[in-house]
């Protein structure tokens, strides 16, 4: 189980690492820039609104389903700068340590939880598979958005 962590750790400093580089490309975007809405993406389709919308799932997943702590969804308006949002996923970070510590002990075969009316299970390795491969997926629109307001994307991945 020891290796798990290790590597689940690893895995979530790779994660960390790249959201970095995003938010710092992030911080050349214009303030009107980061909250512009853009209709062919969803969840309102800004910069701001997809990473608070990543957050928000990290909420959901990790620390509301799997720990049990009862945070509230952060709202897109209630963070207006950059600065905000990386406040933000610090907060995260400190959910995830706890999350991960749970590798240190026994796997739970399923974590249960409620979705559209109905119970379900998961296991904690496929909560995690699911929250960072949809953090990336949204990093991907919020380049293509960047994009689509004149800036010029930067390396964001795992291996740059």
């Amino acid at each position: 189980m020891e290796l798990v962590r290790k590597n689940i750790t690893e895995q979530y400093e790779a994660v960390q690492s790249s959201r970095q580089a995003l938010f710092e490309y992030c911080k050349t975007i214009s303030p009107e820039g980061f909250v512009t809405e853009n209709s062919s993406f969803g969840r309102g389709g800004s910069v701001r609104n997809l990473l608070v919308h990543i957050a928000n799932v990290y909420e959901f997943w990790i620390a509301n389903t799997v720990l049990k702590e009862n945070i509230q969804f952060t709202e897109y308006q209630s963070k207006q700068k950059i600065e905000e949002v990386v406040e933000l996923f610090l907060a995260v970070d400190l959910f995830m340590k706890k999350f991960i510590e749970l590798f240190r002990q026994e796997e739970p075969n399923k974590i249960q939880y409620e979705i559209n009316d109905a119970t379900k299970s998961a296991s904690i390795l496929k909560l995690f598979t699911h929250v960072i491969t949809h953090e990336f997926h949204h990093k991907g629109q919020i380049l293509s958005i960047s994009r689509q307001l004149g800036y010029t994307p930067v390396d964001t991945d795992i291996i740059r």
